[in-house]
């Protein structure tokens, strides 16, 4: 055992806290982009904001391959790391990126000319069609600079570096904010081009920090002649990263998918296309606000897939197990207090975004539901999270798949469409199939 290693038994709690603390002050930084999207949506008016939230479920389903990249990278990295093999590490890095660029090109190149499909395919409503198209238009041209900036955070992850992402999620918020600002409303003196303005500020942002983020890896030579290694070790090395990757990307694939198909049932609930889109805008406040509790529980996911992979490949697998209930216990105090203050200020903080009254309640009646799932999603996540370090991402695929496609939207179409005929049936499902997602992973994991 090298004596970081021994530091880390010794000190549990101490390691999980210094690795995840920057990883959650960072998702508090990714939540202030959202915020900021969705306050500046709000006063430009309510079909802006449902617009948003629709495209922002389409922009994660075009991210699943960087996702499950970024996963891949990470249970690679991380046990070379462990088990102290310096030139796989920085072989690696060279290969994951080299993988990232290509695909994300490639998604932009075959989108793009289907980009009319797609919105068929999600029933957007005639009143904010042009508006998302403008936006999916936007989010595609910078799906390269955003696949960039997912898996060189994770490189910096799967090495113990929780600092430069936090640095780099500083720079996105700020041009982000200034941007929507800038452009989107006319401050600062800019010209004011309203959901244009903010759909640019969004390209500017990513591609500003997915810049600094390779400029970062090229000076501590983690990125350099030496990090692309011969053809024959990397038609070696590829299929690991292919074992971890496509679980991980068929897993999102199946779980943005399955929150695209719940935005077209919100959207097309027996009420009205006006009051769908108000309840469609209920749920993009909702879903940002929500941000504040699912975006730490993130980070933590993350610290599970750091430390996890770090002693499955230093050869400990039970202190990996360990270290993933550690991590559940803390995630589980720290997220949990962090929902009872929201929940006592819900009204006030769902009403600062939504200028609407009725997008307001929408929002409320959202929050309302999925913060008292709070403790199952945070097994689901921290768990999941896991799973991911150790490759396992297979388990993930079947659970998270079995709750969404065999619960959740079979669920929400019977409440939501047939039986109780509003949002309040597809909110409950949500609940539902959280529940049983989570004491489906959680009996895996102490079983695995």
């Amino acid at each position: 055992m090298t004596p970081s290693d021994k530091n880390m038994s010794l000190h549990p709690y101490r390691t999980i806290w210094v690795l995840a603390w920057p990883q959650v002050l960072m998702m508090v930084f990714h939540f202030l982009i959202g915020a900021v999207d969705v306050k500046v949506a709000g006063i430009l008016n309510a079909q802006v904001q449902a617009a948003l939230g629709m495209i922002s479920q389409v922009m994660m389903f075009f991210l699943v391959v960087a996702i499950a990249m970024a996963n891949g990278a990470v249970a690679a990295i991380s046990q070379s790391v462990g088990a102290g093999m310096t030139v796989r590490v920085k072989r690696y890095v060279g290969l994951v990126l080299l993988l990232a660029l290509g695909l994300g090109f490639l998604i932009m190149a075959l989108s793009f000319p289907i980009r009319g499909t797609l919105l068929d395919a999600l029933q957007v409503n005639p009143e904010i069609r042009d508006i998302t198209r403008y936006f999916l238009e936007i989010y595609l041209l910078v799906t390269p600079f955003y696949y960039l900036l997912l898996i060189t955070n994770a490189i910096f992850r799967s090495q113990k570096q929780v600092m430069q992402p936090l640095y780099t999620m500083v720079l996105i918020t700020v041009l982000n904010a200034i941007g929507d600002l800038g452009f989107g409303l006319g401050w600062f003196g800019m010209p004011n081009l309203g959901y244009k303005g903010m759909a640019w500020a969004t390209f500017a942002a990513i591609a500003g920090g997915s810049l600094l983020n390779l400029t970062q890896l090229m000076r501590q030579g983690l990125v350099s002649r030496a990090s692309f290694a011969p053809w024959r070790w990397v038609r070696r090395a590829t299929p690991y990263i292919f074992k971890v990757a496509w679980p991980s990307a068929l897993m999102s694939m199946v779980w943005n998918s399955g929150y695209l198909v719940l935005f077209a049932l919100t959207s097309s609930l027996p009420i009205g296309s006006e009051a769908a889109n108000v309840v469609l805008a209920g749920l993009t406040v909702g879903n940002r606000i929500e941000a504040l509790l699912f975006l730490p529980a993130f980070a933590f996911n993350m610290t599970a897939s750091i430390l996890v992979g770090h002693w499955l490949g230093a050869g400990k697998p039970d202190e990996a197990k360990r270290f993933g209930y550690r991590i559940l216990a803390i995630g589980m105090v720290t997220i949990g207090a962090i929902t009872l203050v929201l929940w006592l200020f819900v009204e006030p903080v769902t009403g600062y975004f939504a200028a609407d009254a009725a997008v307001k309640d929408a929002g409320v009646s959202y929050l309302s539901w999925n913060m008292a799932a709070v403790p199952f999603t945070i097994i689901s996540m921290l768990l999941g999270g896991a799973f991911n370090g150790a490759g396992a991402t297979i388990l993930n695929l079947g659970i998270f798949g079995m709750a969404i496609w065999f619960v959740r939207l079979p669920l929400a179409w019977w409440l939501g469409h047939e039986t109780m005929q509003s949002a309040d049936g597809i909110w409950i499902a949500m609940f539902v199939s959280q529940l049983i997602q989570a004491i489906v992973i959680f009996f895996v994991y102490h079983f695995y």
